[in-house]
């Protein structure tokens, strides 16, 4: 096991749940759930664009262990669309682009959009292609800790 001080420290400095699990000859699962347990959750924060040159908000976001409070709120009624992450060889453009195509039509049928992708030469990356867009990537624990804290309507993988 570990403390929560020690718990809370590491994942302040970067470290990842399966990481820590690794450390500690546990799973992924064992920790995510004794950090929820301990009360150890990210807080959402913007990115801010114009280096605080002034006062601006934006759809940009990212996750956090280094705060005390969430830049915004979390109002619900949205939902979740993951992107492909880094481009390869073999998988590149048109998975984005259908990423790009399902928050068009999301955005057609009047819902609200949440992006989540980290790679950010694609289109869906674009600030003008989601009402929210988190920086961060695919991974288990940065889906979950998202979705636990928007709550979105349902998630759709791209």
């Amino acid at each position: 096991s570990i403390t929560a001080n020690i718990l809370k420290n590491a994942k302040k400095i970067g470290f990842s749940d399966k990481q820590i699990a690794a450390a500690i000859k546990s799973t992924e699962v064992a920790v995510r759930k004794l950090r929820r347990d301990y009360g150890i959750t990210p807080f959402v924060k913007q990115i801010d664009t114009v280096a605080a040159e002034w006062p601006a908000s934006t759809n940009y976001l990212y996750l956090t262990y280094n705060g005390s409070t969430h830049d915004l709120e979390f109002p619900g009624d949205f939902t979740m669309v993951l992107g492909s992450g880094v481009y390869r060889i073999g998988s590149s453009v048109e998975f984005d682009w259908c990423a790009v195509g399902c928050l068009r039509e999301l955005r057609n049928q009047g819902k609200k959009t949440i992006m989540v992708n980290y790679n950010p030469e694609t289109v869906s990356t674009d600030y003008d292609m989601s009402d929210r867009l988190y920086f961060e990537e695919i991974s288990f624990e940065v889906v979950m800790d998202i979705y636990n804290i928007e709550h979105p309507n349902g998630v759709i993988l791209s």
